[in-house]
């Protein structure tokens, strides 16, 4: 039987740390970490021995089914691969070594083992290819289970053992004020890197719903949603919209690239041995002298106190964006459940695109806008659907039902029955009149013309958004380097459409 589960979430806390008290912390993170690593080789090491048993490889063998899961358990069983062995493991691995049971508390052993026993499970399962070993910079989190012993919420104190850490409350803060009036099931401390320091914070994950704003209300509906590597189309009952990732987010190209020859350049002066030596080479009529390639099995060797300031400031810009990027993602999402909480969409692959548009990808985080928008319509009672590419083909079909392929550079969809699209819009309509992989065509071709005007003036916003950021010409493909452009008859015929209202749209 599953263990029954209530709703939770988290408010997060800034702590105040004196040099004395993170001298503590990082020596209880240090114990942590190294008891974390040891359970995980033990894990990884027990689950080898079960992928050998004969047991496993007879349940390999069997169909689905109860004589089936059985033989899996009686392997896993016969091996002592557990959540339950592995926390045993934990702590003994603690009490042999005294130091660490001194530093870290039997719940937050349980909760490590816990955390090293679901890694090196999504590996037996084929959900990931490998677990990592934490090195000191990676380890960043600790957690009790409860809040009754070990890592806990006191008043307005994180108190750990003999550690007592004040938080810094903004009472003003509706948010706040929410988390700290509820109740706490666990805590959880971490620190982050700002600025180049070190941050200490605390988690209460609470029991119950999260706060609630004002301006984020959701409205019961049905949206279609059609994903770019750089915008998201969306369809809701009266409204439409066309609007981009991230807009505005800073990329820090030119920074990060300066950053980056600075490093290479400290790194050459400090371990002139690791590198061949400069070569001349000849570039047309001239004669350039390039710099030699580094050696072979040499590892980076000595970082000068220039490297490590650099790949600071280097990680400093990183996170600026990549927090940019997850509040702008996060504003649209609300913006979409605005309009609707029964979501549909095509099944994409966002890994995919990041072989051929890496850069877009991760200025953009089309991935982190799907899960933020899929928890949180589910989390406001709705659904998220997704249906197959091959099976609908949405941006292959028209109104009609044929189907003509398209190549990624055209933009604009031209139906058979006269119609004309932007694409991804219509990509995003026909994905509401999707039903168990089936297109329901007599639904769409009933519903668009009421649909039409609201479709044609997202179109005509996006267009507008676009001139005014960056040039003279649309610019709204999957790839950020094409361009749409059109002849004036289609125009024209864009303006004519709808019920009487005419709308300008040039592309």
């Amino acid at each position: 039987m599953a263990k029954s589960t209530t709703p939770s979430f988290i408010t997060t806390i800034p702590l105040v740390v004196t040099s004395k008290a993170q001298s503590e912390l990082l020596s209880r993170f240090q114990a942590g970490r190294q008891l974390y690593n040891a359970l995980l080789n033990e894990a990884m090491a027990r689950i080898r021995l079960v992928q050998k048993s004969s047991h496993y490889q007879l349940a390999k063998t069997l169909p689905k089914g109860k004589s089936r899961t059985e033989a899996f358990a009686t392997a896993r069983k016969q091996h002592r691969y557990s959540e339950y062995d592995i926390q045993a493991y934990a702590t003994a691995v603690a009490n042999a070594s005294k130091w660490i049971a001194q530093k870290v508390d039997s719940n937050t052993q349980q909760k490590l083992a816990t955390r090293a026993f679901q890694a090196s499970e999504r590996v037996m399962f084929g959900h990931a290819k490998k677990v990592r070993f934490k090195v000191p910079s990676r380890f960043r989190s600790l957690e009790g289970k409860t809040n009754k012993q070990g890592i806990r919420w006191n008043g307005e104190q994180l108190v750990w053992g003999k550690l007592k850490l004040n938080a810094l409350i903004d009472k003003d803060n509706p948010v706040i004020r929410h988390g700290l009036s509820s109740e706490v099931k666990y805590v959880r401390i971490l620190w982050k890197e700002i600025h180049g320091k070190r941050r200490w914070y605390a988690q209460l994950i609470n029991k119950g719903e999260p706060y609630q704003k004002a301006t984020n209300f959701v409205t019961p509906g049905t949206v279609g949603i059609d994903l770019n590597i750089s915008h998201v189309a969306y369809v809701a009952d009266s409204n439409a919209g066309l609007l981009p990732f991230a807009e505005k987010v800073p990329t820090y190209e030119r920074e990060i690239s300066a950053i980056e020859r600075k490093m290479q350049r400290s790194q050459r002066q400090a371990n002139p041995d690791n590198y061949e030596p400069d070569f001349l080479s000849s570039k047309g009529r001239r004669t350039v002298r390039k710099k030699g390639k580094p050696k072979k099995g040499c590892r980076q060797g000595n970082k000068s106190k220039r490297y490590i300031s650099l790949a600071r400031q280097k990680r400093e810009l990183e996170r600026r964006k990549a927090e940019y990027c997850q509040s702008q993602n996060r504003r649209l999402v609300n913006d979409i459940l605005r309009n609707g909480n029964q979501v549909k969409t095509e099944k994409v692959s966002v890994k995919g695109w990041q072989k051929n548009w890496g850069k877009a990808i991760a200025a953009k985080s089309p991935g982190f806008f799907q899960s933020e928008l899929k928890r949180k319509a589910e989390k406001a009672g709705g659904s998220f659907y997704q249906f197959s590419t091959s099976k609908t083909a949405l941006s292959q079909t028209h109104l009609t039902g044929e189907r003509i392929k398209k190549s990624l550079s055209e933009r604009v969809h031209y139906d058979k029955s006269g119609v004309v699209m932007h694409r991804d819009l219509m990509s995003a309509f026909l994905s509401r009149h999707v039903y168990d992989d089936e297109l329901s065509l007599p639904d769409a071709q009933s519903e668009y013309p009421g649909m039409e005007t609201a479709l044609l003036r997202a179109w005509q916003q996006y267009q507008q958004s676009a001139n005014r950021v960056s040039a003279p010409e649309s610019q709204c493909s999957h790839s950020p380097v094409e361009l749409i452009r059109s002849d004036s008859a289609h125009s024209s015929q864009i303006a004519s459409f709808g019920t009487g209202e005419k709308l300008d749209i040039r592309f």
